[in-house]
């Protein structure tokens, strides 16, 4: 997979990562965990813990913005059960800096077809309600919210509710 496009002046182009990808993945994630608006993480990781997820089956893109690397998305197994072997949980993040790019659209973008090679039939995540951004790229990308979880998880000792969102893909999308 390797798709070029040119958005606001840049070069955009959105490839399968690679472990070389991981601090440029790391430092990605960490914006989200210190912003509190898309994860209920609140430890910072390593460069080490990311590197682990290219030897545990997760399919990881990268969008890479004039050769750098400022968005990515994963997916990775929801339930170890064979019943859920095409459903797969997913997350995107953007660079804080490059926010409103449309990078994050890149990137579920590739995901979403990645999912479909790899035969997946279901994305799914959950979702902070005020993440408005996020809630409206995930609609205009075919996801529909399915319900809510109310009182999750604490975050900073808040209870947060979380919307449930879906994709079907390939056989699912049929179904």
């Amino acid at each position: 997979m390797s798709a070029a496009l040119a958005r606001k002046d840049r070069a955009i182009r959105a490839r399968y990562g690679v472990a070389a990808d991981a601090a440029a993945i790391t430092r990605i994630y960490n914006q989200g965990i210190e912003d509190r608006v898309a994860t209920f993480e609140t430890a910072s990781r390593s460069v080490q813990d990311i590197e682990k997820w290219f030897d545990t089956g997760r399919t990881v893109v990268v969008v890479e913005a004039d050769g750098e690397v400022l968005a990515y998305a994963t997916a990775f197994i929801y339930r170890e059960r064979e019943c859920y072997s095409g459903v797969r949980e997913f997350s995107v993040y953007v660079d804080r800096n490059a926010r409103g790019m449309g990078l994050g659209r890149a990137a579920l973008e590739a995901l979403i077809e990645a999912a479909r090679a790899r035969g997946d039939w279901k994305l799914l995540s959950r979702v902070f309600p005020e993440n408005g951004a996020s809630l409206k790229l995930l609609a205009s990308l075919g996801f529909r919210e399915v319900g809510t979880y109310k009182n999750h998880a604490k975050l900073d000792g808040r209870w947060r509710d979380v919307f449930i969102v879906e994709k079907l893909l390939g056989e699912g999308e049929n179904a």
